[in-house]
Parts: structure tokens; sequence; C-alpha cells
């Protein structure tokens, strides 16, 4: 049996998805609160640095170069290897089999998970997911911090990124944008399509409102984004329509992160950049 110390090592194997990386830091959290001295880096794809770099609880963001999907045995490999003798513990969050390669090649003593795909043996730690119990990712993610069956505590930490002033006054600098007026950020952007995007003229008529009462109005989202934001915009009327801005494809993730910090208000589709939102605390 594998027992740990207060100073344990953990490695987490970070999810593909920037709402789901966002939820993981309830995990983190709860590892903490268990374990006040550990120590948790999160393998996980470069874009999701900035993410982790603000949460407190993460001690090192460490890139992993393999594309979601791709198998690449033997950088997966040469990988594991790399990360050899350095954590007590493995957790994985996503379900799949290539997931739980490198804890395997690199020797970690305990390697937590779900079962997922085929996954015996190279975990041993598995854990068999009951979606009635755990029907919400965060649920499945905090649920690893702990043995196998035990409650979740209540109330459940919520995402608590933190913002470094400095950087986002230079974020602001960047793109001339001030604070003398409220913020309404909007991010219109959805990641599964047409189907789950509020149509731009409702967008529209929520910034127009909110411009009329004195506000200003920041959009954001990627650059497959900027045509909708800019469909929004010409929505409104001109006089109006200056006092919006189309930020989507133009910020950086770290950008957008701490420039939404700014927004008195938040109005979102099903998205990443919903999650950031709401782990910012914004209404």
């Amino acid at each position: 049996m594998v027992v740990f110390g207060w100073n344990m090592k953990i490695l987490i194997v970070g999810p593909s998805w920037v709402g789901d990386m966002v939820m993981a830091q309830t995990l983190f959290q709860c590892l903490k609160q268990r374990h006040p001295e550990c120590e948790i880096d999160v393998l996980a794809p470069e874009w999701s640095r900035p993410i982790l770099e603000r949460m407190p609880e993460v001690r090192a963001a460490l890139s992993f170069p393999l594309g979601h999907g791709a198998l690449e045995l033997a950088t997966r490999r040469r990988i594991g290897k790399s990360l050899a003798g350095q954590y007590d513990q493995a957790i994985l969050l996503p379900n799949s089999l290539k997931s739980a390669l490198v804890p395997f090649f690199a020797g970690i003593p305990k390697r937590t998970g779900w079962r997922g795909e085929f996954r015996y043996g190279l975990l041993n730690d598995v854990r068999t997911l009951d979606k009635q119990r755990y029907p919400l990712m965060i649920e499945r993610f905090m649920a690893l911090a702990f043995d196998k069956g035990a409650e979740l505590p209540r109330p459940y930490p919520k995402p608590d990124l933190r913002i470094d002033p400095a950087t986002r006054d230079a974020a602001l600098s960047k793109f001339g944008l001030t604070l003398d007026r409220p913020v309404l950020a909007l991010c219109p952007g959805a990641e599964f399509g047409e189907s789950k995007r509020w149509p731009a003229e409702h967008y529209a008529q929520v910034a127009e409102a909110r411009i009329r009462e004195g506000w200003q109005v920041w959009l954001f989202g990627s650059k497959k984004d900027h045509p909708v934001g800019e469909s929004i915009r010409q929505e409104l009327i001109p006089g109006l329509r200056e006092e919006s801005v189309n930020l989507s494809g133009e910020t950086s993730l770290a950008e957008a992160i701490d420039l939404l910090s700014c927004a008195d208000a938040v109005v979102s589709n099903d998205s990443g950049l919903m999650h950031v939102a709401a782990a910012l605390n914004r209404p």
C-alpha cells in the first residue's frame, strides 16, 4: 500500500477543453484541503498554461506536446521516462487509454482514474463511475481526490482564478481599453456549433440597452468567433457601435482572462469563456 506524507507530489493529467480545465480546479482545491503541503503539477496542452498559472494550487504547468487524439507511443514513453521518480501519485482526468500511458511509463506508484477505455494494468487505483452518484463533471473530478466511496465535502469548492493586476493593466493598455464606464462582456461563440449559440441579434439588443445606459461592450472569443462578433456590432446603429470593440481572435487566452476580470456583467453561450467568467466571479 502506498502511504503519503504531507509533502506528497501529485501529477495531474489534465483535460483538453477550456471549461473542463477550469472545473478541474475543484480537484486541486480538494487535494490541498486534504494535504496542505502537497505539490501539484499538471500535464496538459500548452494552451492551458494561462489558466493553470492563475490557479494558486498548481505548482507547475507541464506542457504536453501531442494533440488531442494522437497516440505517438514513443513520445509518450519518452515523456513518461523523463518524469520517473518525481511523483507519488498521478490522477488522470481524461478517460482515454492514451492519457494513462505517461504515468505508467513514469512508474508513478499510485495511478488514479476512472476505468475508462480498457485501462486495467495502466491504472492501479481504478474507479468505476456511478453517473447517478456523480452527475456533475466537478463531482467526477473531486471524487478522485478521495478514497473510493468517500462522501464529497459540502459545500463544493468553486473554481477561483487569480488575476495579477500588472498583467491585467498591460492588457488594458495594449488594446487601448479603459475602465471609465461599466463593461459588458459578450462571449457569443460556442464549442459545438450554431445550435448552442444565442442569435446575434439578441446579443445586439442587450448591447444596445447597456450602451444607452452608459456602458461599453467588449466582445470575446477565438478567431472563428470574429465574424459573429462583427455581425453583432453591425446590428448597432452608428453612434452606439463605436462604444463596442470586437476582441475575438485579437487576444491571447491570457489576455482574454485578464480582460474578462474587468467585466461588470457577462453574457455568454455555453463555452470555455463562460467557465472562465464564472471562475472570475463575474455576474
